[in-house]
């Protein structure tokens, strides 16, 4: 990942071995009390200080033989001088480049099962976070402890010209994106230049091409140290084992410079600023923002809260009465980006077709005022209370990664002093009032507002990359005047890696079947870590079921399913999953649709009872056919701005042929026919699809097989399907592909989206364990050939993937390389060359085969490690007719594999002179080098 990207975390929860939760299940009608739910969080753990001031948070969770490690440097985007911005994240980068006794940093965690590994930056710090098998432990403290202490020698000129190179076409792919300048103007818009949340943390291309070597070295040197940097280990560890590690890898690391404390203020504007961007988008967007305090600030959850209230909840004001009453609006939100020492409280509007701009913000400000004056009512903060409750628990199982219980405690020791900082935070959610709320919604949102229009139109210019500019001087000084810890003293033998222990053969849950008194099969695993249940009710239908010349059909039936029902409308449902702290959505694949219910177990029966009454019951009331036929058509008409929108709605008819179940375009829908999509076809839909005979129900649950299925055959039992049921016809021919390029245009695009692919002979449930494994050496994992050669070697993109999308029936396998505009021909040739030599010549290496099939079966513990994992599992069994312990079996698979037979599995799948290849971006740009490829280039319009 390595993104720059907004990392919310949601609060998340821990346990040791045996599960703390206990609580009796509520009655029938109402939710469990909130107040007993967050007595019962806890990440317990244990903390110590190294004598060079590394902090050490140990936590126990044995649900599973992994420990996440994660690593907080107390570094971020604010700490850049003007004139560097962007150099942090620069550096995050540069930190995956090897070290002086690691050449290779992710090889070795990828060969040892680790999942992710992957770092991240943000104003405040940068991260580092890997999940390995408890016996690769110390190979990540060694690697860890080594970039620590051990990096400088490494760093060379070469390293850091390639990582530039990734990080600008980062920022580009970001800024491709519909409305992908607004963060760059509501920066500017709201904080002066200077101050330290006065840039983005992806920078400017102009300071990235200015950062010297010597601006690499000083930064380590000042930022780096151990005193300024926590490790948590949380899994299978405890803290007498943990510590004697952690001695022995960080302990002779020198401490470095003390960093000074940042003074930050929150700026506050002198009056209203106003401002409009043309941006190619669908439709008009309106923001108002504001700055607020930080994380520690009191008024900082009392914030949250009335965002929340206003534009976070599926009852939001804003949706209620923009969207649901007075169709104003097709979208709308409201949320609080909380920083340590500041943030930014953001209200926008996505203004629907036709509708006067300056009266929806005339209203969306009237709304803003009528919350800021009167303060949410009692109900609104406790929903929003308890949805940020659910959202702790089902948090829980993760150890790692950007949001697992690691993180959480990084940060609270990090911005707050205290690893149990999200104690404190749950305890004033539910203690909050609407005084409070109203209270501090009037300390902040009563100052000067900045409002900014994004309007259809031509892209106004902005900075792009430019010739490199002259490194600029050293910036960063230590006290000698040199800067940072002299190097680490030899204590630790660094001439060879730690091995890795053997992990045994990973189990997949025993899986158990029922059915309701109805026949519809319960497929369920129990798992108690969390106290949540998780179901899918699968049907047999998906994309591949929308009728004949009417596509758009089902996207609208399943939106609809949610918004009213024959005794609810769409504001109780909402209300209604709040209170109880569920969640119900509904969506659909290529091959299945599904409505998912996530619910407090203790919550379970009024939950399924309100699951039951969304599938049984849509009442499709044409008011609301009508408003969500809007917001269906606005949802088009963004996809067709998109780069990745764009390619998704055109490669499928390229591959399959429109008359393919899976030829569809994907998206939402053919515009046309959505505008003319009556009650009756969304009846119709809903009478052949969605029914009992085409359904099966998956279920992840803490409680027994017998609750769960009681529970649901209360609200399921006399369920019964009308009319006859729906058929997909897969007997239509796939066309004979033929190599060639699609292009289509999109001005002003920085980068180019090229997608690659074609349809293989193979199925679903053919064996495709082989030629997978293949896959991964090929494009499907980060030191994949494609990734590795335009990503590291070149520098074209920030990433590049090729897999087998597998389905029920033909699997297609598809490329996906987003490159800077002026690499686009170059770019297409080198996959061309790579695809072609790895089917040829250059197969599998005997280095790649271990590397890839040793960490395929040491990352699966890891890869289940959620109930949302094994459900996903579940599903994929059933759909490609495997048995239910295949995952177990998978292990005695892989190692039967040697690069012969992973050579033969993907030479007889994959033909490149099949490949049709999808190029969007700017025509007058990018035609000019497609045509010099020899190949056919024709010219699609965007729909």
């Amino acid at each position: 990942m390595r993104r720059f990207a907004l990392l919310l975390a949601a609060l998340t929860l821990g346990t040791a071995a045996t599960p703390v939760f206990a609580r009796a299940a509520a009655p029938a009608d109402r939710p469990a009390p909130l107040a007993a739910l967050i007595d019962d969080v806890a990440i317990p753990h244990t903390q110590f200080t190294l004598a060079n001031g590394l902090r050490v948070l140990v936590h126990t969770d044995r649900k599973a033989p992994i420990v996440g490690v994660t690593v907080y440097y107390d570094v971020g985007s604010k700490h850049e001088p003007q004139g560097r911005t962007g150099f942090a994240h620069l550096f995050e980068h540069l930190m995956f480049g090897g070290s002086e006794n690691v050449p290779n940093f992710d090889e070795p965690l990828v060969a040892a099962g680790s999942t992710p590994t992957n770092g991240s930056t943000w104003f405040d710090r940068t991260n580092y976070v890997e999940t390995v098998p408890t016996g690769a432990l110390e190979l990540a403290l060694f690697m860890e402890s080594d970039r620590m202490g051990h990096l400088l020698g490494a760093v060379s000129q070469e390293k850091l010209d390639a990582q530039r190179g990734v990080v600008q076409n980062e920022k580009r792919q970001g800024d491709n994106q519909p409305f992908g300048l607004v963060e760059y103007a509501k920066i500017a818009g709201t904080v002066p230049a200077g101050h330290p949340y006065g840039h983005s943390t992806i920078g400017s291309m102009a300071d990235l091409d200015a950062a010297s070597l010597g601006d690499v070295k000083d930064w380590f040197r000042r930022h780096y140290g151990p005193n300024n940097a926590i490790l948590v280990l949380a899994g299978d560890i405890d803290a007498a084992t943990a510590r004697p590690l952690v001695e022995k890898y960080f302990g002779d690391i020198p401490r470095g410079p003390q960093q000074p404390p940042i003074a930050v203020t929150v700026p506050t504007l002198p009056q209203p600023v106003v401002e409009t961007m043309k941006d190619r988008v669908a439709n008009t967007r309106l923001y108002r923002v504001w700055t607020t305090p930080g994380l520690n600030d009191p008024d900082a959850v009392p914030l949250g809260i009335g965002a929340t209230v206003l534009g976070g909840l599926a009852s939001s004001r804003l949706d209620n009465a923009l969207v649901r009453e007075e169709k104003l609006a097709v979208a709308v939100s409201a949320y609080v980006a909380q920083f340590a020492q500041m943030g930014w409280f953001t209200v926008q509007a996505d203004v629907k077709p036709g509708v006067d701009p300056a009266a929806v913000g005339r209203r969306l400000d009237a709304l803003i005022a009528d919350l800021v004056a009167n303060g949410p009512s009692a109900d609104e903060v406790q929903r929003t209370a308890m949805r940020a409750v659910a959202g702790s628990v089902v948090g829980l199982e993760n150890v790692g990664g950007f949001s697992g219980k690691g993180a959480t405690l990084a940060e609270g020791l990090l911005y707050s002093g205290t690893a149990d900082q999200y104690r404190r935070d749950l305890a004033a959610y539910a203690a909050a009032t609407p005084e409070q709320v109203r209270a501090a919604l009037g300390r902040w949102l009563a100052r000067p507002v900045y409002a900014l229009s994004v309007v259809p139109g031509p892209r106004d210019a902005y900075q792009e990359a430019g010739a490199a500019a002259r490194p600029g001087p050293r910036f960063y000084r230590g006290p000698d005047g040199v800067g940072g810890p002299a190097p680490a003293a030899a204590v630790v033998d660094r001439s060879a890696l730690p091995p890795v222990a053997p992990v045994t053969d990973f189990t997949f849950p025993t899986v158990s079947r029922a059915r309701l008194s109805n026949g519809i099969p319960i497929v369920y695993a129990h798992r108690d870590a969390v106290p949540v249940t998780r179901m899918v009710m699968s049907f047999d239908a998906g994309a591949a079921a929308d009728p004949a010349g009417r596509r758009g059909t089902q996207t609208l039936a399943l939106a609809l399913m949610e918004e009213g029902t024959t005794s609810r409308d769409s504001i109780a449902i909402a209300e209604a999953q709040e209170r109880l702290g569920a969640s119900i959505d509904t969506g659909a694949s290529l091959d299945n649709t599904a409505v998912t219910l996530s619910t407090l177990s203790a919550n379970l029966a009024p939950a399924v009872a309100l699951f039951a009454d969304i599938v049984r019951n849509p009442a499709f009331r044409p008011s609301e056919v009508d408003r969500l036929r809007d917001q269906q058509l606005a949802a088009i008409a963004a996809e067709t701005t998109s780069p990745a929108g764009l390619a998704a709605r055109a490669l499928p008819p390229l591959l399959f042929g429109a008359d393919h179940p899976y030829g569809k375009p994907g998206g939402s829908g053919d515009p046309a026919v959505v505008k003319t999509l009556s009650r009756a076809e969304l009846v119709a839909f809903h009478h052949a699809w969605i029914r009992p005979d085409k359904a099966t129900l998956f279920v992840v649950s803490d409680r027994p097989l017998d609750e769960v299925r009681a529970a649901l055959d209360a609200q399921f039992a006399d369920w019964r399907g009308e009319g006859t049921p729906g058929t997909k016809n897969f007997a239509v021919p796939v066309p004979t592909p033929r190599e060639r390029i699609v292009l289509i245009d999109r001005p002003d695009s920085p980068q180019s989206y090229i997608v690659g692919g074609e349809v293989t002979a193979l199925t679903g449930s053919d064996d495709m364990v082989a030629v997978q494994a293949a896959s991964a050496v090929l494009g499907d994992n980060f030191l994949s050939r494609l990734n590795m050669d335009l990503r590291e070697a070149k520098g074209w993109s920030y990433g590049v993937s090729g897999r087998f999308d597998r389905l029920a029936g033909p699997v297609p396998y598809r490329v996906s390389a987003p490159v800077q505009a002026d690499k686009t021909g170059p770019a297409i040739t080198a996959l061309r060359q790579n695809i072609a030599a790895f089917l040829t010549d250059k197969g599998v290496t005997a280095a790649e085969r271990d590397r890839t099939i040793e960490g395929l079966i040491r990352q699966m513990p890891s890869s289940f490690e959620t109930g949302t994992a094994v459900l996903a599992g579940m599903q994929y069994n059933a759909l490609f007719k495997r048995p239910d312990d295949y995952y177990s079996t998978l292990a005695g698979q892989y190692r039967g594999l040697d690069p012969a037979a992973m050579d033969k599995a993907i030479r007889a799948a994959l033909d490149p002179k099949r490949f049709v290849w999808l190029v969007v971006g700017d025509a007058k740009l990018v035609r000019p080098q497609l045509d010099s490829l020899g190949l056919p280039v024709e010219v699609l319009a965007a729909q």
